[in-house]
């Protein structure tokens, strides 16, 4: 039994370090990528948020890091992620019976320009967007605006992270 083990241990050692698609820890298909740049994405929303593209930019660069295992490169690189914030909106999505707003949502948008260089045919050039519902009567300052943020630009950089690594 125990010889059993170690040679179905060797086999999938033998297999893996065989196989020419490489998996990150997260299982994105990073294939033979070894490094990745995250161009700053300015703000061009009509409605101008100081310091949200440091944030996003950031968070982004964290999260392929974080999930992929590749190295972050100022040039050069075998994934490349550029882009822009293109909206940057709140809006009150109810209303009470007295015209105020019940609950307001902050949506985000960016435009996300990806190139890889390892494999051929997966450039592209798509919008995300994601939103946050919160209460009409909060205004979106300090700990409510810094956790709004957080929840969108996760959601926004998950999905970034998805199309441009999931093959499945």
């Amino acid at each position: 039994m125990k010889f059993k083990i170690n040679l179905l241990v060797l086999f999938l050692l033998v297999f893996a370090t065989n196989c020419k698609v490489k998996y990150s820890p997260s299982n994105l298909n990073v294939g033979d990528a070894k490094n990745f740049q995250v161009t700053l994405f300015e703000n061009n929303a009509p409605m101008v948020e100081p310091g949200i593209h440091q944030d996003f930019t950031k968070m982004l660069q964290d999260k392929i890091q974080n999930q992929t295992g590749l190295e972050l490169v100022n040039s050069n690189a075998d994934l490349s992620y550029e882009g822009e914030i293109t909206e940057y909106r709140i809006s009150p999505t109810t209303a009470t019976a007295q015209n105020i707003a019940a609950q307001n949502r902050l949506t985000v948008s960016v435009k996300v320009h990806f190139i890889n260089k390892e494999k051929e045919n997966t450039e592209f050039e798509k919008s995300f967007s994601f939103f946050y519902d919160y209460p009409g009567n909060q205004q979106l300052v300090g700990n409510l605006k810094e956790t709004v943020h957080k929840e969108i630009f996760s959601r926004l950089t998950q999905d970034i992270l998805l199309a441009s690594l999931d093959d499945w």
